[in-house]
């Protein structure tokens, strides 16, 4: 991916966040727990772009026995 689609795709979910941040009325509880949601998936999309987090799949389960 590169750098400039990584700064367009964040400043639109920016703009999207301020949009209904600002025109859907809504509790404040629930607008925070709206942007920490966002927020943390934008960190760990991030983490992923960047190769900090990695796709394993590959999850082992010991044997017992």
């Amino acid at each position: 991916m590169s750098l400039i689609s990584l700064a367009v795709t964040l400043i639109v979910i920016g703009v999207l966040l301020w949009l209904v941040n600002s025109y859907i009325p809504m509790d404040g509880k629930i607008k925070s727990i709206l942007n920490a949601v966002v927020v943390i998936c934008v960190v760990v999309w991030l983490l992923f772009a960047f190769g900090i987090l990695h796709h394993s799949g590959d999850i082992t389960v010991p044997r017992v026995g």
